[in-house]
């Protein structure tokens, strides 16, 4: 076994990531505290060749030294906009027939691996605040939620992990119904 050199790995260039085929998947992160979790969310998003990711609330937004210093220039690839209430990102979403999931640990959600996509729709996922979570606001007017299993003590994951974990496994899914 051979580590590959970077000229091997076929990286698309910022333009070529910009005419791809982009997976029907919109992120919204919702008051996001950390700016190394909002720039781990553009580099995962930037793998995933995620189609664009809502900044809401406080939410800090690109350029920034700090998000820069995760997202590795995929702020310059991933589609973005600033839009300051959540609650109005979730209505656009939904009135342009986008199914939208937060991602809580709530009363009658989805476990992530007994969740299966539909073929032919695009998604957006909702990930709120490292301490609070998705605010009730925006749970009642999602079309579900998505919880991700924990067997552990914490029950609690950083928010960059609980995305990567989400746009992977949707990812997936989604590229086997094709």
């Amino acid at each position: 076994m051979r580590k590959l050199e970077n000229s091997e790995l076929d990286r698309k260039s910022v333009t070529d990531f910009k005419l791809a085929n982009k997976t029907p998947i919109v992120i919204i992160l919702d008051d996001i505290r950390s700016l190394h979790n909002i720039g781990s969310v553009f580099r995962t998003s930037d793998a995933f060749l995620i189609e664009k990711i809502y900044l809401c609330g406080i939410t800090a937004t690109p350029p920034n030294k700090e998000i820069h210093k995760t997202a590795l220039g995929a702020t310059d690839t991933v589609a973005w906009e600033y839009v300051k209430d959540v609650l109005e990102v979730i209505a656009k979403l939904k009135a342009e027939n986008t199914i939208v999931y937060a991602i809580e640990q709530v009363e009658n959600a989805v476990f992530l691996d007994d969740f299966q996509p539909i073929k032919n729709t695009k998604y957006a996922l909702v990930f709120g605040n490292e301490v609070y979570g998705v605010s009730q606001e925006a749970i009642k007017i999602c079309d579900g939620c998505i919880e991700i299993p924990q067997l552990g003590t914490k029950h609690s994951l950083n928010i960059s992990v609980s995305a990567g974990i989400v746009v992977w496994d949707l990812f997936q899914k989604m590229k086997n119904l094709s």
